[in-house]
């Protein structure tokens, strides 16, 4: 039996050196004298590149729909009183719903990541995640000022909306389809003394600003005598939304 495995193992032994050196010739050109790890994360880049471009050409095309639509509910508002009607309620609600521009009197938080030691370690029990701006900790700020009564609200350059979703993938903030990175400015108009009021009054706040006081995270509260939102312009078509039953139904 022993003689059949060594022999089995003789034949065997060639075909995988011969694999084993096919491979390496296979990486070594497709390296082609470069790292491997170094060309992932370049079509990683690229990638996330040409979603963004994308993600703007998508928002583009729905903004000229949008447009489209409403030039041809306007014209038809001109021959049918109902379509009037329809088209004098939605432009009366449009400014609360955040679809018109807004100016007022704000407040302008910012977040920031912590810088790095440098002497480039971290220190005992402290890990990178301590050092980053969370998801949470926009949510924290973006609910509080919701809270002291904010009229209207912009993360970075875009309009925010009771439905907007805020997601944090490592240090970058994603919203509607754009990546943002640290430094995160939110932008809120209202009552300053209200709105600054309600970021001293949360909880959720006041975690992130123990981390601010341990890590040297950044967080920045000033007034702004005038500001100006941009209007909404991303999609409002509710996808998981659905109707309560009735009494009996």
């Amino acid at each position: 039996m022993s003689n059949v495995r060594r022999s089995a193992w003789g034949s065997i032994i060639p075909v995988l050196t011969l694999l084993a050196g096919t491979l390496f010739a296979a990486s070594a050109s497709t390296a082609r004298g470069t790292s491997l790890r170094e060309q992932g994360r370049t079509r990683i880049t690229e990638l996330i590149t040409a979603e963004q471009r994308r993600g703007r050409a998508e928002r583009a095309e729905y903004r000229r729909l949008r447009d489209q639509v409403d030039r041809i509910s306007r014209e038809a508002g001109r021959h049918d009183a109902r379509v009037r009607d329809a088209r004098a309620e939605a432009e009366g609600r449009a400014a609360g719903a955040g679809f018109t521009p807004l100016t007022g009197a704000a407040v302008r938080v910012v977040l920031d990541d912590a810088p790095l030691p440098e002497s480039g370690g971290l220190p005992h029990g402290v890990g990178p995640d301590d050092l980053v701006v969370h998801q949470a900790d926009v949510q924290a700020v973006v609910n509080a000022l919701w809270a002291g009564g904010a009229r209207g609200m912009q993360i970075m350059d875009q309009r925010i909306i009771a439905t907007s979703a805020v997601r944090c993938v490592g240090n970058t903030l994603i919203l509607q389809g754009v990546v943002y990175s640290p430094p995160f400015r939110i932008t809120a108009v209202g009552d300053p003394g209200r709105l600054r009021a309600a970021l001293a009054a949360s909880p959720e706040v006041a975690v992130y600003r123990k981390y601010v006081r341990a890590y040297g995270l950044g967080y920045a509260v000033r007034t702004v005598g005038r500001a100006t939102l941009p209007p909404f312009t991303g999609n409002v078509t509710l996808k998981h939304a659905t109707v309560p039953a009735g009494p009996g139904g």
